[in-house]
């Protein structure tokens, strides 16, 4: 597929009202369908939204999802009355490429922040900056994380709160930029940035719709509870799940997750240490009941100002994370645990309580659904890859995505995990790594959610292999993803040690060493 040129979105295009929703969110659109979309009018609905990101939430984390002691009354409560979309999912597992993704509607080979490290394209808009030009008051607060360490302030923003890079739990000198001024971090990282929130809920002036992005440090590791919260969980007992054996599946599971557990991101050697997985879950659990609270404040002040029936409540992680699955931590892969995150919806007026979406959604179709709740005409396809969900939230039937590409590239500070390219359906998984000597991977969700069994070597499943292989070069070919970005080199530390004494490298399994049949 032939690259478009693309071209700068101009004010005259931005005050044109529609023109700057197709936005250029992203890399901008051609100047064919700019002119196409200049005359359409920006709609007067337009709809308050809350979009609360946390960091490191995976899909199964809260109560209402059975988890067997931890407590989230708030998001319980999101759920409950308003929408749980079940299968969603991120398209890079990695906080910066899936922070990018979800400010651009695109995929990370095409807005290229493709690492925690690489700097922001100067050509890329965010969607704030649509709602801003349509009249809206918008705020960021919390962890920005792209661009590497930077916490300046952004276009499309009116309000201003971050910090630099991952940010401290605790209070630090100087820990904080408001607005370009720095100052001190005074408390507990989750209630502070809740706190500004509520502030500039509470200050805002007239009657303009608004933007909150509420964007938590939690529960990025290192995990470091409230003071309030330590402990809560002592003791509590914690299953590692089936797939940690390191004998499952001996033939199907690939060399580089074998290797990975005796390393930075494994079970064997976590994060280079003596690490105790089931202390290290209970703390997660900890620090994560500061967000649930940070939910419940903010839904108690909507509710307070009245404002709780038409605004829309958005709660999401930024990737998932593991806990021993295939006997690794931490993200990157393609695995559920990695992948799979929290989205929930609540907007009385708008959405139905109770309500439960089935398709696959992802962090790329968060601002084209926005922009619909906005009021404003859709994104052009040559500018996002996403599309609004937000018709399926309300519970009527469209035509949706039968598979989702997902995305991670190689990087040199943790080289145990290769380049993978994986498409997921709503019944097969499909993984393709890049540039090792290795096996791919299918596995059936419906019959294997645990992703125990690679039937990628099955007789049975050759078909759906060769299917999904096309597929997923057909959504790379449509979308621009055909090469494998390549960036300098920001970082040369690598975390690439193994525990002395440790498991051994893998050995290449029996359909590998046996020799090849004769040819007849």
């Amino acid at each position: 597929m032939a690259k478009q040129q693309r071209v700068p979105l101009t004010r005259r295009a931005l005050l044109a009202g529609a023109a700057g929703t197709a936005l250029s969110v992203g890399a901008g659109m051609t100047a064919k369908k700019a002119d196409a979309t200049a005359g359409v009018q920006t709609p007067t609905k337009r709809r308050s939204i809350i979009y609360i990101l946390s960091d490191d939430h995976r899909y199964d984390a809260m109560g209402f999802m059975k988890h067997p002691f931890l407590e989230t009354p708030h998001l319980d409560s999101l759920a409950k009355n308003g929408v749980h979309a079940k299968n969603a999912f991120v398209t890079t597992a990695l906080c910066s490429p899936s922070r990018a993704s979800v400010l651009t509607g695109q995929y990370a080979h095409r807005h290229q922040v493709v690492d925690n490290n690489s700097p922001v394209p100067s050509h890329l808009r965010f969607f704030p900056a649509t709602l801003q030009t349509a009249g809206y008051e918008t705020a960021f607060i919390g962890k920005w994380h792209m661009g590497g360490e930077g916490d300046d302030p952004q276009p499309g923003f009116d309000h201003w709160i971050s910090f630099k890079g991952q940010g401290t739990y605790l209070p630090t000198p100087n820990g904080l930029n408001v607005d370009g001024k720095r100052v001190p971090q005074k408390g507990y990282i989750t209630d502070e940035l809740t706190d500004y929130a509520l502030d500039w809920l509470n200050t805002r002036k007239g009657d303009k719709p608004f933007f909150l992005y509420l964007s938590h440090k939690a529960v990025h590791s290192e995990f470091i509870p409230a003071e309030r919260h330590k402990g809560r969980y002592a003791g509590k007992a914690f299953t590692p799940p089936a797939s940690q054996a390191a004998d499952m599946d001996p033939e199907g599971r690939p060399l580089w997750v074998k290797n990975q557990r005796n390393s930075w991101h494994g079970v064997d050697y976590p994060y280079h240490s003596d690490l105790d997985i089931a202390e290290y879950h209970r703390r997660y659990c900890e620090t994560l009941l500061a967000v649930d609270e940070s939910v419940g404040r903010i839904i108690d002040f909507l509710r307070r100002k009245n404002l709780l029936n038409d605004t829309l409540l958005v709660y999401m992680g930024d990737n998932g994370f593991a806990f021993g699955e295939h006997g690794l931590i931490d993200k990157r892969t393609a695995y559920e645990e990695s992948i799979r995150v929290p989205l929930l919806l609540q907007c009385p007026a708008l959405l139905k309580p109770g309500t439960v979406m089935d398709e696959v959604v992802a962090g790329i179709d968060i601002a084209p659904t926005f922009l619909e709740a906005a009021g404003l005409p859709p994104p052009a396809p040559s500018a996002m890859d996403g599309t609004s969900f937000l018709p399926l939230a309300r519970g009527e039937k469209k035509p949706w995505r039968d598979s989702l590409l997902y995305e991670y590239y190689w990087e040199r500070t943790f080289p145990h995990t290769p380049t993978l390219h994986a498409l997921r359906g709503d019944r097969y998984k499909y993984i393709r790594c890049q540039g090792i000597w290795d096996t791919d991977e299918l596995y059936d969700l419906k019959n294997d959610p645990g992703e125990t069994r690679n039937l990628v070597r099955n007789p049975a499943h050759q078909e759906t292999v060769k299917t999904m292989n096309a597929r997923l070069w057909q959504i790379l070919k449509q979308t621009d993803g055909a090469q494998i970005p390549l960036l300098p080199d920001r970082l040369l530390w690598q975390n690439n040690k193994r525990r002395p004494g440790g498991p051994p490298a893998a050995t290449f399994p029996g359909y590998v060493t046996q020799p090849p049949p004769e040819k007849k």
